[in-house]
This record gives structure tokens, C-alpha cells and sequence, in this order.
């Protein structure tokens, strides 16, 4: 299981990632990806949908048609964790494309 991350350590992370912000209400960070089409929203999601499982960490996400919003938090840690950070990393390569 991973560590649980300090308030301290969520905001040192969040200064690494572009876009990423702690939700208010609850121990976690979000960040809306905007795409030219639906398309590549799904693509998007696709090419996440395999790292997470690599990783065998899942994030929260909700797609409308070229958006895809997207919340991480380590359930089993009850917050943010290493695991969080990694996966918003490799999210935002693959946003890049």
C-alpha cells in the first residue's frame, strides 16, 4: 500500500504537475482534459485505461464528449499517494500524444 501524502506533500506534487489541483472537499486532485473531439477523448481514456492497469491504479473520471474530468485518490490510503502523482504524469504524456 502506498503512503498517504501530507497536505505539504500533495501541494510539492502539485507544483510537478500542469493543470492539477487538490479538491477542497475531499483528499484528492483533479484536473479536466478538453480534446478536439470525442474521439480523442476516448483515445485518451483508452491509452490511460491500460497504464492504470499496469499500475493497478484506477482513477475516477466522467467524459462528455470532448472533456474528460478526471479525480485521483489512493482508496486503499485514503488520500493522495505516489501512485496519484504517477498516474497524473503519464496522463499528461499522454494528452501530449
Amino acid at each position: 500500500m502506498s503512503q498517504k501524502f501530507s497536505d505539504g506533500e500533495i501541494v510539492a506534487a502539485l507544483q510537478e504537475l500542469s493543470g492539477w489541483s487538490k479538491i477542497e472537499s475531499r483528499d484528492a486532485i483533479f484536473k479536466s482534459f478538453k480534446f478536439k473531439s470525442f474521439r480523442a477523448a476516448f483515445g485518451f481514456m483508452t491509452q490511460t485505461a491500460l497504464v492504470a492497469e499496469k499500475m493497478d491504479h484506477h482513477p475516477e473520471w466522467f467524459n462528455v464528449y470532448a472533456r474528460v474530468d478526471v479525480t485521483l485518490t489512493t482508496h486503499s490510503a485514503n488520500g493522495v499517494t505516489a501512485l496519484d502523482v504517477a498516474l497524473a504524469k503519464a496522463m499528461d504524456m499522454i494528452a501530449l500524444g
